[in-house]
């Protein structure tokens, strides 16, 4: 039997009897770890989407960041970022490099807020190792580990030692693993089995293509959200710009692309243009505004109330 499974595009949510005057009277905060962020979304620890000055940019605003982890020194990021009052928030991999920058940081003294383990697949015996050996040398970390896609890979990595996980591979616009590979899990599938099997936070990761998304993804059981495509393309996304017959666009580019690798080697991730947009204060005005209407929709005040509306599956 073929299992039947769906994405965002697949659901929507019914509305309740709203209880606010104005939809600015909800409150999107969300609790990771320990602090309180503005909103439960963040861009993707991608070289084409965050940079050093990105990551300062979200952080002094009060949203959760994560600082890729291609060609970053992490000790001096983790002290200037930490130096200026803000949280430092990196990602590792699982091979020599990362083990070496851990120690580095260890040796220095610095303990970052938030370290997630960033590999396309984390169910496996390189992230065991990593997650389990982050806990013992920087168990001041709040430690993300992913991406997963099933319940038996969230429940392992919890029992790894993992602070939170992060859920959803292949979903994202420019990953070309389900095309290279054959495997793929829909979104909302995904989150709601992982979000089941866990007691620890889940980070949705992937799919997000209207800003509705947010609230569908927060339905589900998502404590965070994280989102590459949305948040590109602006004055303060990282990547070149590029102009064509007098249009400017950003190039945008997957992890497990030739152009982040620097050779075609697994390739499992494409580049794209993306138009270029200006500032992206007016976006992140915008999905605050647009997930305070979701709230108010939800009949409540708070980011719970969107997790107990009815949920709705869409026959196309």
């Amino acid at each position: 039997m073929i299992k039947t499974e769906i994405n965002y595009g697949d659901i929507y949510l019914v509305p309740k009897k709203t209880i606010v005057d104005s939809r600015k009277e909800c409150d999107t905060s969300v609790q990771f770890g320990l602090r309180r962020f503005e909103m439960p979304i963040y861009p993707a620890n991608m070289k084409s989407v965050v940079d050093a000055e990105a990551c300062e940019y979200f952080a002094r605003r009060g949203w959760f960041y994560t600082m890729h982890r291609f060609n970053v020194d992490a000790v001096a990021f983790c002290r200037d970022m930490q130096s200026k009052g803000l949280f430092a928030s990196i990602s590792m991999g699982v091979n020599e490099d990362s083990y070496e920058q851990l120690r580095e940081l260890k040796a220095a003294g610095i303990t970052p807020e938030y370290i997630t383990v960033d590999v396309a697949n984390a169910w496996c015996v390189k992230a065991e190792r990593m997650i389990k050996y982050i806990k013992a040398e920087l168990p001041g970390s709040f430690l993300i580990g992913g991406n997963i896609a099933t319940a038996g890979a969230a429940r392992d990595l919890q029992a790894w030692g993992c602070d939170a996980v992060k859920a959803g591979i292949a979903g994202g616009r420019v990953c070309i693993t389900k095309n290279k590979t054959g495997f793929h899990r829909p979104m909302v599938s995904t989150v709601l089995d992982v979000v089941a099997a866990v007691t620890i936070p889940v980070v949705a990761d992937g799919g997000i293509v209207e800003h509705g998304d947010m609230a569908k993804a927060i339905n589900c059981g998502a404590a965070m959200i994280m989102a590459g495509s949305l948040f590109a393309g602006y004055d303060e996304s990282a990547g070149e710009i590029v102009e064509i017959d007098g249009k400017h666009y950003k190039e945008y580019f997957g992890s497990a692309s030739q152009f982040n690798k620097g050779a075609y080697v697994n390739v499992e991730g494409k580049k794209i243009l993306v138009e270029y947009k200006g500032s992206i204060d007016k976006l992140l005005n915008e999905l605050q505004e647009d997930l305070q209407s979701s709230i108010s929709y939800a009949g409540g005040t708070t980011l719970v109330a969107l997790t107990d509306v009815e949920r709705i599956f869409v026959h196309r």
